[in-house]
């Protein structure tokens, strides 16, 4: 891209956007202009694809906070009129902004942006973004992705990436070679991966976490629980006789390994209150509740309500 692209082209205009626009507004309609936009959903319509890499090139700097902050100091110079385009490979003119860009030549910016500046040979194809949707079993564990995405406009291909072990939701991963052709090679692929929650596990940081339905005689009396894991087998854990609800319990090494770090296995007991009681089961309570009549459980609590 030659250097006066950059003030040429208003991608916040390409994204329909304000220019005041938050990151997660940025995300947000990038994400729906791309469904709408991408080519194995449009084959063989050349404008669409055209749009298509133009709203991966847009949202390639936007969504990078230090690209976007450099990208509007530049186009913000440029309609003040302090300075123009270069032509015939020449320097910039109207001014001395070495203070503005740290001591280097202006043009040096285009260069962080783009990957090249506009006295430069051959460019590299533009980076190009999609989305991928996998489990949260397939984040914790890692897996490979195989998407058919048409790139070049000759057709879909398959690619394939390896999603590592222990990815965030929003994470993105990059495809070397896989983006838009250019006279010096292909751009990159950059991939955001979307996780699907998981019907019972979470995690916080590296940590898995699940709460834990146990009933009031296992709270009551303590018992020994088997625990499923993500990885399909079983844990026992022991329960302490008057185990109340929201409390954790920690088995070590069962959470998310990433690198050389491993995290535990986070457990919050959640105590079941029946909601129907007849027969034995409800003369068994009634006795318990006479046994500890005495008990004011709430005193402790209403004297601190009252300090």
């Amino acid at each position: 891209m030659a250097a006066k692209d950059l003030y040429e082209k208003d991608f916040y205009k390409i994204l329909g956007i304000d220019k005041k626009a938050t990151a997660d507004e940025i995300k947000k309609k990038y994400r729906s202009l791309a469904r709408d936009l991408h080519p194995d959903k449009n084959q063989g319509d050349t404008a669409r694809e055209e749009k298509f890499k133009a709203v991966s090139e847009a949202y390639d700097i936007l969504s990078d906070s230090k690209k976007r902050a450099e990208y509007d100091e530049a186009r913000s110079m440029f309609e003040r009129g302090g300075f123009r385009a270069p032509t015939g490979g020449g320097n910039f003119q109207g001014g001395d902004f070495s203070d503005l860009f740290g001591g280097g030549n202006p043009q040096d910016i285009f260069a962080n942006l783009f990957g090249g500046g506009g006295r430069r040979g051959p460019r590299k194809g533009s980076d190009l973004q999609t989305e991928a949707t996998i489990t949260f079993k397939e984040s914790v564990f890692g897996t490979t992705l195989d998407l058919k995405l048409n790139i070049d406009g000759t057709g879909s291909q398959t690619i394939s990436a390896r999603v590592p072990a222990g990815v965030n939701d929003g994470a993105k991963i990059r495809v070397k070679g896989k983006g838009a052709p250019g006279e010096a090679g292909p751009g990159d692929l950059f991939i955001e991966l979307n996780v699907k929650p998981h019907a019972i596990f979470s995690r916080k940081g590296e940590n898995l976490t699940l709460t834990l339905p146990v009933t009031f005689a296992e709270a009551a009396l303590g018992a020994d629980l088997k625990v499923p894991t993500l990885a399909g087998d079983d844990v026992t854990v022991r329960l302490a006789a008057g185990t109340p609800t929201g409390r954790v319990l920690r088995v070590k090494g069962r959470g998310i390994k990433k690198g050389a770090v491993t995290g535990d296995l986070l457990i919050t007991i959640e105590v079941q209150v029946p909601r129907a009681l007849e027969g034995k089961a409800l003369e068994a309570i009634k006795t318990f509740a006479q046994a500890t009549a005495q008990e004011d459980v709430r005193a402790e609590f209403v004297a601190k309500a009252r300090t």
